[in-house]
């Protein structure tokens, strides 16, 4: 090994950490696109590359960072272990993780970005283990590979874990897997809330358009948890009439206002326009109002101009106050403010190029069909992409839901 300069090796090491944090938020971020996506993980390769290079020097530097016991400082260190191929690296992490099982997002985001070829026999052990924590991990990295684990997720939706079983179901509707499509309908009749949403979400998948889509609708109208990922899926399938009732239920409710916003950009139907430039006055909502528009107009505000500045009094994250108990993030720190006035204009001299009263339905600008979605799979920022991924998996039951979250270079290689 070339000698080594500690300090530049423990930065590669904190700067992977750092930086991973920043794509875990970046993958469904609504400012950033593919080629963003890929610079950033061109900069996380770097100093990942600058440990592999330090050898032993750079694990240590890694190993010493896992007493945080925090997710990326887990990615780092899992990716030198797993490309190491040694058991007794590995387990090391496997033993961090199961104290702290709060970092296992940079655990299974380290198999993603492995090559597979350093995760042959590593996953199938983790499927094969008695401890549901290692049975999920294993089903979350053939997940993010896309990989099929064959019999092992026949017998896994059916395992007594939830956890365990609850990724194994969402697995079924991300490979396609239409022959258990009988398995997910059966665990819609299931207790737990979380079993029965995504049994539901991947019936609709692999081609259910029965008690799924129903059971999805009342997740919608509930304002549940899922409600954003039921909406994501099925609104798009929905007739107008459908969406229309399922989203007023939503919009009668103060405390689900902001749902029914979201919904009336994923359903494709420009009638709710009007209303969404509506929305854009009120500064709570105006931001969100903003991307469902350009979610059906195809827009770029900030691009475009069409920016108004929110006012400093009006903040809706953590403040400088140390007496203030409100400490989460603002979930629209990153979309842009409209200018409605801006927007009215801009809707008076274009609407008549969007049909919102026969039925089309739009995203981004375009009527929805397979070849847009394919273009905003390429181009489109990341929320758009994973509606298009849904979008294309949805014209085919037996198709693989495309991973808008895995590396970025190996999507562009895939998408060639």
């Amino acid at each position: 090994m070339a000698s080594v300069i500690p300090h530049i090796i423990d930065q590669h090491a904190e700067e992977a950490a750092f930086l991973w944090l920043l794509r875990n938020n970046a993958v469904d971020a609504p400012h950033y696109d593919l080629d963003d996506l890929a610079k950033l993980d061109d900069r996380v390769e770097a100093h990942i590359d600058g440990l592999r290079i330090a050898g032993d020097y750079g694990w240590q530097a890694c190993l010493d960072n896992l007493q945080f016991k925090e997710a990326g400082e887990v990615f780092a260190a899992a990716v030198l272990a797993l490309e190491s191929h040694s058991a007794e690296r590995i387990n090391h992490i496997y033993k961090i993780v199961e104290e702290a099982p709060e970092a296992i997002n940079g655990l299974v985001s380290a198999f993603g970005w492995v090559g597979a070829e350093n995760l042959q026999g590593t996953v199938k052990g983790l499927l094969e283990s008695t401890k549901p924590i290692w049975r999920r991990i294993g089903l979350s990295a053939c997940s993010i590979h896309r990989v099929d684990p064959k019999k092992i997720l026949d017998v896994a939706v059916q395992d007594d874990d939830i956890e365990v079983r609850v990724q194994a179901l969402r697995l079924v509707g991300e490979l396609g897997r239409l022959d258990l499509k009988p398995v997910l309908l059966e665990q819609l009749k299931d207790e737990d809330k979380q079993i029965k949403f995504w049994a539901a979400w991947s019936a609709v998948l692999v081609g259910d358009r029965g008690s799924a889509v129903h059971s999805l609708i009342n997740e919608i109208e509930s304002g549940s948890e899922y409600c954003i990922s039921a909406m994501q899926l099925i609104l798009p399938l929905l007739n107008s009439q459908s969406v229309k009732k399922t989203l007023k239920v939503l919009a009668d409710n103060k405390e689900t206002l902001r749902l029914a916003i979201m919904g009336s950009g994923i359903s494709g139907d420009t009638i709710y326009v009007p209303w969404l430039i509506q929305q854009m006055s009120d500064p709570e909502h105006a931001k969100i109002a903003g991307e469902a528009f350009s979610h059906l107009c195809g827009v770029d505000l900030a691009y475009q101009d069409m920016e108004a500045e929110l006012a400093e009094s009006e903040s809706f994250g953590p403040t400088e106050n140390p007496d203030d108990e409100e400490v989460a993030m603002d979930p629209d720190e990153d979309l842009p403010c409209p200018d409605p006035v801006l927007v009215q204009k801009w809707w008076q001299e274009n609407s008549d190029k969007f049909r919102a009263k026969l039925g089309y339905r739009y995203i981004y600008g375009k009527q929805s069909s397979q070849s847009h979605y394919q273009w905003l799979l390429k181009n489109g920022t990341q929320r758009l992409r994973y509606s298009a991924a849904l979008a294309l998996a949805l014209l085919n039951p037996e198709a693989v839901l495309f991973e808008v979250h895995a590396v970025g270079k190996r999507q562009q290689k895939a998408l060639v």
